[in-house]
């Protein structure tokens, strides 16, 4: 299975629209759900683009289950949010000006993409999520972030997301010259909390409201 082109938008116009953030949902959420946390964003002048996954699963099994068996989902979803990035940067939107926020298999997916394609961007935001693979391939990550802020918020334990995968994503990040900040929240549920989103905005979208 592969992804069709399906990128839902909101706020500005991207023609008109000198920031935007792209917005990756989670396993069965979709583009609209997503597109919804930007109320509690500091985002109003940006354009919002939100790719839609197919049957709203970005890949079939868990991150880190061999990633053989979560293909051709995976590169499918990777090469989507590829496409979203480019349609920002052809509207006239510089790589500096473009951001991220991905929550649990979107927030995976944000930092494998961000690994696999290291420059300096605005910023990202990932919420319980870490790179992809039953073992990590550093030969899949290059580049230079060139201190992009990157903040991750998780729980202990997640279900889902073991926190040592987490924790060896910010290494790799901050290897990769990202300014990472991981913020490990105690049974905190697999879930995005109000401490997380005040962050968020204070520590990557902050510049928004000079």
């Amino acid at each position: 299975m592969s992804h069709s082109i399906n990128i839902k938008t909101a706020g500005k116009n991207l023609e008109q629209a000198e920031k935007a953030i792209v917005m990756i949902h989670g396993r069965g959420g979709s583009a609209e759900d997503i597109l919804g946390m930007s109320s509690y964003l500091h985002v109003d002048n940006f354009a919002l683009l939100a790719p839609q996954a197919e049957n709203h699963t970005w890949y079939p099994y868990s991150f880190i289950a061999p990633v053989q068996e979560n293909e051709p989902w995976l590169s499918s979803a990777i090469d989507l949010i590829d496409h979203t990035v480019k349609l920002a940067l052809k509207s006239g939107i510089l790589a500096e000006n473009i951001y991220f926020f991905g929550f649990s298999q979107g927030a995976c997916l944000t930092l494998e993409y961000l690994a696999r394609h290291a420059q300096r961007y605005g910023g990202a935001i990932a919420i319980i999520g870490g790179v992809i693979g039953e073992e990590i391939n550093r030969d899949n990550y290059t580049g230079d972030f060139a201190q992009t802020p990157i903040f991750i918020g998780t729980s202990d334990p997640d279900f889902h997301v073991p926190l040592e995968r987490v924790e060896a994503t910010v290494s790799i990040l901050a290897q990769m010259n990202a300014n990472v900040k991981l913020m490990v929240y105690q049974d905190a549920g697999h879930t995005i909390n109000r401490e997380e989103i005040n962050l968020a905005n204070e520590f990557i979208l902050q510049e928004i409201q000079k």
